[in-house]
């Protein structure tokens, strides 16, 4: 009996929270593209996908930063990389995932119209978007959604210079981080959509910088004050710190998930971020490591050890594939 009770209380120490205490998980990955080498595999067949479908399938909610565009029309943007999907690929991701996340620095790769097209290809797909719209009314409304009784907003910002793309009264585009109307999109969250938790997913930061720069750490710290549960982010195509303020989990970073081919050895190694949630915000988190192949493919690396954390843990500490290490 004593060492069937005492295995009982280590699965629950290896857990994030008991059965009793969670309500709903999130799983988040990064930086997202499906054209090129990607979008080839799933017109063969295949699933960029598959080695974290488990993961994603086990979740109440499933989020990516979708760092292109899925359109077939429009004109690349004159600048280094443009990024354009087929709208073929969104079976396969709306096989894996709820929703997406548009603000950032490649929905608009091929102008207004494709990114309007893509509104409504998502729409079509079943699958729901934060930080875009066809004015900025909508581009700044969250995506509001219940699990497990909970009503959960979700808001999405591009903070990356130079400012673009960003979405007019009369013109599509993405949500911009301007403080004054981040503050204000978070509280409206809680006084006009009555979200009871509300999570917020942000492009920023300067690509290959593991370590967050002071507007990151402002920015975020003035969401949470706003009433944020949690600030999630992505674009340095590396992971960053992690950090707890007010007793809330700042992710600065996961880095890439599927993305483009590169040689940069820190840009293929990346998080995919488990998160639960109860109606105290965020009850704890865990990263599972993913290196991205030659091609842009993750892979799961059990055996790289990543942060994790607990509620009422002072730090973050480190696990194996979720399991504390």
């Amino acid at each position: 009996m004593k060492a069937l009770l005492a295995a009982a209380c280590l699965a629950l120490a290896c857990g994030l929270t008991t059965a009793q205490d969670a309500n709903f998980s999130l799983v988040f990955a990064g930086d997202t593209t499906l054209d090129d080498a990607p979008g080839a595999l799933i017109n063969r067949g295949g699933d960029p996908f598959a080695a974290f479908a488990p993961l994603f399938a086990q979740a109440d909610l499933r989020i990516v930063n979708l760092e292109c565009v899925v359109a077939t029309t429009g004109e690349p943007a004159d600048k280094n990389y443009t990024f354009r999907a087929h709208p073929r690929v969104l079976p396969v991701l709306r096989k894996h995932v709820d929703g997406v996340t548009l603000a950032n620095n490649h929905s608009g790769d091929y102008g207004r119209q494709a990114f309007a097209q893509m509104l409504g290809l998502l729409r079509e797909a079943g699958l729901a978007q934060a930080g875009g719209g066809m004015n900025l009314a909508q581009a700044h409304t969250p995506w509001m959604l219940e699990r497990q009784g909970l009503r959960v907003a979700v808001l999405s910002y591009n903070e990356y210079m130079p400012r673009s793309f960003e979405a007019a009264h009369d013109a599509p585009g993405i949500a911009w981080s301007e403080d004054e109307q981040v503050v204000d999109d978070i509280r409206l969250a809680r006084a006009h959509h009555k979200a009871d938790l509300v999570l917020v997913f942000m492009h920023w930061g300067w690509e290959n910088e593991t370590v967050a720069n002071p507007r990151q750490r402002q920015l975020a710290r003035s969401m949470i004050d706003a009433g944020a549960d949690a600030v999630i982010g992505g674009h340095p195509h590396v992971t960053q710190n992690i950090e707890h303020y007010q007793g809330k989990p700042i992710i600065y970073s996961v880095g890439n998930f599927i993305m483009k081919e590169t040689d940069n050895a820190m840009q293929r190694q990346a998080w995919v971020l488990r998160m639960e949630f109860d109606r105290q915000g965020a009850a704890g988190f865990e990263t599972h490591v993913a290196r991205l192949d030659a091609r842009g493919i993750p892979r799961r690396d059990p055996n790289t050890p990543s942060p994790c954390w607990r509620r009422g843990q002072a730090e973050v500490g480190t696990c194996l594939a979720g399991r504390p290490h």
